[in-house]
């Protein structure tokens, strides 16, 4: 994504650079926000889509959508949660094994110093100079073995955070295909409100999209696209299904 010179000098501010080196952000967990949003929007409109199909009736699109935004989202939330947690126990388990390596074999721990920069084109005095450097802290020596040797994130995401994110953009956003389901009690009828539900959906799809592609910073249009076009494809199958499995009941489809 080419960036404006603008963002540009905004990314690169000593604040900005700072803040990115310094540990997890706001943009961070956005993407936690994606995830469950794109995830909820998709499953639950599914749902719709295969209630239509099999012509069961409104009140089943809700009651099987609001089931779906609670335990599909929480289980979700649960996966990030124990993924990030899973995160800082190993950064735990590997700082412990780097502080007994160090202990025990200084040299060759510092030798390994040595080679991962010679690797980056180090060498000569300016190389003896980093490796001093980095070994006169203990604190920074170990976590230099984490990052370039283990390659693992020294400031991994709050679990608690991760889950609550996740669980919060999949309820939030998997709302959206239920919202026009109760108009049934108005006088509305199925078809045009699953449409309704349709619509609004495709336009919750490319809100997501813009905002995934915000957060990954890629062009908005192919984002959007790509959002739409997945949510579409499960929809088209699950009314798919819904409606292979109605026809051998024998009832027509919305």
């Amino acid at each position: 994504m080419k960036l404006s010179p603008e963002e540009l000098a905004q990314q690169h501010t000593d604040e900005a650079i700072a803040a990115r080196i310094a540990g997890p952000s706001v943009e961070e967990f956005s993407g936690d926000f994606v995830l469950g949003g794109v995830d909820g929007t998709i499953t639950t409109f599914a749902i719709v889509a295969g209630v239509a199909g099999a012509s069961y009736g409104v009140t089943v699109a809700i009651v099987l959508g609001i089931a779906n935004l609670l335990a599909d989202g929480f289980s979700m939330a649960i996966s990030n949660y124990l993924k990030a947690r899973s995160d800082q126990m190993q950064l735990k388990k590997y700082r412990l094994i780097e502080n007994i390596h160090i202990k025990e074999v200084p040299d060759r721990e510092r030798e390994e110093i040595r080679q991962i920069f010679a690797a980056k084109g180090f060498e000569g005095d300016l190389l003896e100079q980093v490796v001093q450097t980095i070994c006169e802290d203990r604190h920074r020596w170990v976590d230099t073995m984490l990052v370039e040797e283990w390659g693992l994130r020294l400031q991994p995401p709050s679990p608690w955070k991760s889950g609550l994110v996740t669980f919060a953009g999949f309820v939030l956003c998997g709302s959206i295909p239920l919202l026009p389901l109760p108009l049934i009690h108005f006088g509305l009828d199925a078809s045009t409100i699953f449409l309704s539900s349709a619509l609004l959906t495709g336009v919750g799809f490319a809100l997501i999209g813009v905002f995934r592609a915000r957060v990954v910073q890629e062009g908005p249009l192919a984002s959007v696209i790509e959002t739409v076009a997945t949510g579409g494809v499960a929809a088209a199958i699950a009314y798919g299904v819904g409606v292979a499995l109605d026809m051998l009941a024998g009832s027509p489809a919305i």
